[in-house]
Formats: structure tokens, sequence, C-alpha cells
């Protein structure tokens, strides 16, 4: 494996990741501050919508970088520029599609968001400067898929961190002088076309021999990519009916104030789950092309080796999380946005069961083996729809109405564990791994297991201060400790893990002795 190349992948992905959590959670702020929690929820529910438009992708983007690894591997390079060019005339196709899909949706905006008459905005024309920037990033799509095949996400990281980097500057002046959710969105569209002025360039010239060739891509490649596709699309519904119709329903049936309390919550675990989930993706191109020399043994061995690293990460910050998270609402967005300590516990949960695929996600990916599952995806996001709207009623009766998105966070909790806790081991271990995923099974629900009894201890510790700072960097110092318990079990218990600990000790140890 290329550990050069992943380590730098690595390391540039999580200092952009932490820039950019930063300045996100300041736009937000700066949003809430000078135009309201209103425009903020409005926000949140637009990013749904386009996020489930975007479901024309077809899973395109996964298909082109593991279709290109082997060709990358072997040095041909034809095939690789007949890849590009099929794939350059799909993005267009489906920027296409979502622009269409984002015009018939317009009309339906009304519905979709409940309480929107209290913020004096045009719906139709913030969501189409929404839809536009949506459109422009597929005009770029297949270069920036070029790249990565190349393992060098690094580059592409930087060009959209940059980027990003631009748009939140522009975002907090614009939102400063002018108060205006207009331009506030207008502002996503420059950073946009700065993204892809800059990928251009980049693709220009490290692979212009790629980006001359029309070459066109022989019947057999076409059937593999075709059939990939296929797959990949009903992750991609599975994945969209899961993640992005929660916003939806919170709008709908509850409304876009409860929804811009919750999304200040969920903003800040993504940006979160987004630095931690670096530590994987990443590295998805560079075992990519492990997975394609076929060493069965050191797929296994590093595949154990993530899923354990996979835990420890995520039990040490999903409990600072939880630790945290109401005093970091309260000093970031202002007083009398918090949600109770239910919510934001079953928030906790919900996010933890997600990051825990982490592992299985990436050398499911990486090995192509999405194919396999792929009518899960769809029989998963039906569930999940299915659930949400029972228990938004049921949270809304049993917890009440400001509490009744712990309903939908439910049901996303339980399809995760009933469904891709089950299938999605089963397929990776059949077809990748080749061997039973029986024991897995029973490891990884007692990881869940024992990161609940560790949240519910952690409650019991937390303490209250008077002043906001304080308890946060009281109850952070409680959340660390307390996840050193269930990462000495796991220690304790898993022998994979023990061996790369002591490896990892020992390389340290070398490298400070030589030094």
């Amino acid at each position: 494996m290329d550990k050069k190349k992943g380590l730098i992948n690595v390391i540039v992905s999580i200092a952009f990741k932490i820039l950019l959590l930063v300045g996100a959670l300041l736009v937000r702020r700066f949003l809430i501050q000078y135009i309201g929690n209103e425009a903020n929820g409005l926000y949140s529910l637009y990013t749904s919508i386009i996020g489930f438009l975007a479901v024309a992708e077809l899973g395109v983007g996964s298909a082109i970088t593991f279709c290109m690894y082997r060709p990358i591997v072997n040095g041909e390079t034809q095939k690789v520029s007949a890849l590009y060019n099929l794939f350059t005339k799909l993005y267009l196709i489906i920027g296409g599609i979502i622009l269409v899909g984002g015009l018939v949706v317009m009309p339906f905006l009304p519905y979709f968001a409940k309480d929107y008459q209290s913020l004096d905005v045009n719906l139709y024309l913030t969501f189409g400067i929404m839809l536009a920037a949506t459109f422009i990033s597929y005009l770029f799509s297949s270069k920036t898929s070029l790249i990565n095949a190349y393992k060098n996400n690094y580059i592409t990281t930087t060009i959209n961190s940059v980027g990003m980097i631009i748009q939140y500057a522009l975002q907090i002046v614009v939102i400063i002088y002018t108060k205006s959710f207009f331009w506030y969105l207008i502002c996503q569209v420059l950073a946009i076309a700065v993204q892809w002025v800059a990928t251009e360039i980049v693709a220009r010239i490290k692979y212009a021999d790629i980006l001359k060739d029309k070459s066109k891509v022989d019947d057999e490649t076409k059937h593999s990519v075709v059939k990939n596709v296929k797959a990949l699309f009903m992750h991609r519904i599975g994945g969209v009916l899961v993640n992005t119709t929660d916003s939806i329903i919170i709008s709908a049936f509850i409304g876009v104030v409860i929804l811009g309390k919750y999304s200040n919550y969920t903003t800040i675990m993504v940006s979160m789950t987004g630095v931690i989930s670096l530590f994987f993706t990443p590295l998805t191109s560079i075992i990519g092309h492990l997975c394609a020399k076929g060493d069965i043994n050191e797929i296994n061995k590093y595949y154990n080796f993530f899923y354990a690293f996979n835990f420890a990460v995520g039990t040490l910050f999903f409990l600072g999380y939880y630790g945290i998270i109401d005093n970091l609402i309260t000093l970031l967005f202002g007083d009398g946005l918090e949600m109770s300590k239910m919510v934001s516990s079953v928030i906790t949960v919900n996010y933890f069961v997600q990051f825990m695929r982490q592992a299985t996600l990436l050398f499911r990916d990486a090995t192509g083996t999405f194919y396999y599952d792929r009518w899960k995806p769809i029989f998963e996001g039906i569930l999940n729809i299915v659930l949400s709207i029972g228990f938004v009623y049921l949270g809304s009766w049993i917890f009440g109405a400001e509490n009744a998105v712990i309903g939908v966070i439910l049901a996303t909790i339980v399809v995760n564990l009933t469904i891709c806790y089950i299938i999605e081991p089963h397929v990776l271990y059949k077809y990748a791994l080749h061997r039973s995923a029986k024991n897995f099974y029973i490891k990884n629900y007692i990881c869940v297991i024992l990161f609940i009894l560790a949240l519910g201890l952690l409650n019991v510790c937390l303490i209250s201060c008077d002043n906001q700072v304080s308890e946060l960097f009281i109850n952070g110092c409680i959340s660390i400790c307390i996840s050193v318990i269930p990462i000495f079990v796991l220690i304790l218990f898993d022998k994979d893990f023990r061996y790369y600990l002591y490896i990892f000790i020992t390389k340290i140890k070398n490298k400070i002795t030589k030094a």
C-alpha cells in the first residue's frame, strides 16, 4: 500500500477540514445572528431537497474511481482516457437531470417549508441559486474523479477547501453588510466557479494526454461500468432516502424553526464526523489499488485494523460531542437554541451507529462489492421514510412537539441496526474477505452496546457550572476519561488491535531512538 501518499491525503484532508469546520460554524453564527434561525432552517431544507435530487448521480463518482484503479495500476492510459470521456458525458447528463428536477420541485416548496412565512425571502429565487451552484459542480466532476483515481485526493481536497474558505469569507462580509439571504447564496455560486477554474487548470497540466485522447470504451468495459453504476444507483437512492428525507420530514411536519435548531446540532456533528471520517475516506483509492492486486490476506489485515481504529476514534469523538454540545450551541449560536438532553443523546447514538459502518463501506467501495447488496438501500430507504413519518407522530405524542424530532432519529437508528449492520458486513465478508461474518456481527453489536453504556455513564457524570466555558472544558475532560473505558475493553479482548497498536508504538519508539 502507498503509505506515503495515503498519509499526505489524510493530513491535508484533516487540516483543511478543521479550517472548514471553524469557517462553517462562524458563518452559521452570523447567519442566525443577522438574518435569523428561520434562514438557517430554510438553508438546511434546500440542502436536503437538492441532496434528494442528486440521486440522479447514480453513484457515478464511485464507479469512476473503482473502474479506473486496475487500468491505472496496469499502466493502460488509453483505457483510462476512454473511461474519463464516458464519465464526462454522464456527468453532463446528470447535471441536466438535477437541474430539471429542481425546476419541477420549485412549485411545491411552500408545502415543504412549514412556518417559512416568518422569513421574508423569495423561496423560488433562493432555491434556484442553490440549484445553479449544484449544476455547475457537475461540469468538472469527472476531472475531480480522475485526479482522485490517481491517488491525488490531496489536490482536489485543497481546491475544494480553498473554494469553501473563499465562500465563507464572502458570506460573512455579505451577511454583515447586506443581511440578505439572497446574496448569502450568491457567494456559494462564486465559490463553485473558483473550484471549477482551479480543477480545470490542474487537470490540464497533470493529465493533458488523458484529456486529449478521445478513445471510447469497449463493450466489455461499458458492460462492467453499467453494472457498477446500476448497483451504486440503488445505494445512492438508499442513502438519499435515509439521510436527506429526515430534514424534509422535520420541516414539513414540525417546522423550519425546529429544523433550524436541529440543524445546529447536526451541523456540528456532521462537521466533526467529516473530520474523523478523513482518517478513512482519503484512503479509498490507496486501498483500491491494494485490492486490485488481489492479496486477500493483506486486505483482511488492513480491514481488521481499520475497524478497531474506527471504534476507538468514534468512541472518543462522539462521547466528547455529547459532553460539550449544549455549551457549544450556546457559545457559538446564542441562547435559546438548545434542545433537550434527550434529543442530543439520540443524535449522538444515531451518528455513532452510522460511523461504525465506515470501515465496512470503505472496503466495500475499494473492492467493488457494492453490486451484491444493491437491493438493500431501496428497502432501507423506504423503511426509513415509513418509520420516520410514523415515529414523528409517536414522538410528538410521547415527548411533546419540541422533541418530536426524536422519533425521526430513532427511525434511522432502527434501520441501521436491523438492515445495514447485517447485510453490509455479510456482502463484504463473503465476496471480498472470503470468510464468515459471524464473529464480526457479535463484535459489532457489542461495540454499540459498550458505547451506549459509556454514554449513560457520561450523562450521570456531567456537571453544571455558571460559566459556559468552564462547564464545556470540565465536561469535555470527563468525556475523554470515560471514553478510555470502552477503548480499554477493546484492547483487552481484540488481539488484532493489540497487535497493530504494538507495531505502531514500536515504530514511534524506533523513530525517537534514531532521532
